[in-house]
């Protein structure tokens, strides 16, 4: 009888430039990444995590929103809003609409006023958000620090981890 095992993906770094963006009050204006194409590798899951550093005296009490989406065609193909699968900032129409094709992954209470803290994320599983893996997926983040997140681009991370089951 065949035993499943299961194998990991090393890291993989996902495109999301979100050195110095702006504060959204609403939560609607943020960063798009690179989207995902999953077509290819095949990952029955996908485990989300990273970083995310404040700026300078950010107000307490905020938070930081990490979203995810998922589709079964391309954003490059088919936008969803105004995503449209490129890392780039992107200010989504309303709440309303964030809220019916994003879901929030972590939010990261800004808990002080201090400077150039890091906040971490995750892991999160892709699958257990959507119930299945879509074949392409992303993140967006948003902030209302009140304040620009910090301007260094590596004091942001977004990485992912591919799972797939061996049969041996």
């Amino acid at each position: 009888m065949a035993t499943a095992t299961i194998n990991y993906s090393g890291p993989t770094a996902i495109t999301l430039g979100s050195a110095s963006l702006a504060t959204s009050a609403s939560f609607v204006a943020g960063r798009e990444c690179t989207q995902v194409d999953n077509t290819t590798n095949k990952y029955l899951d996908a485990l989300v995590e990273g970083f995310i550093t404040v700026g300078t005296t950010p107000t307490i009490d905020t938070e930081i929103r990490v979203y995810l989406w998922g589709s079964h065609t391309s954003l490059g193909t088919t936008a969803k809003d105004v995503l449209d699968g490129t890392d780039s900032a992107e200010t989504i129409i309303s709440e309303g609409v964030r809220d019916g094709f994003l879901v929030r992954i972590a939010t990261m209470r800004v808990d002080a006023t201090t400077s150039n803290r890091t906040y971490n994320f995750g892991p999160k599983s892709v699958r257990d958000v959507f119930g299945e893996m879509p074949q392409f997926w992303g993140l967006f983040t948003t902030h209302n620090t009140g304040v620009n997140l910090n301007s260094t681009a590596g004091n942001h991370e977004y990485k992912y981890t591919g799972i797939k089951y061996d049969s041996t």
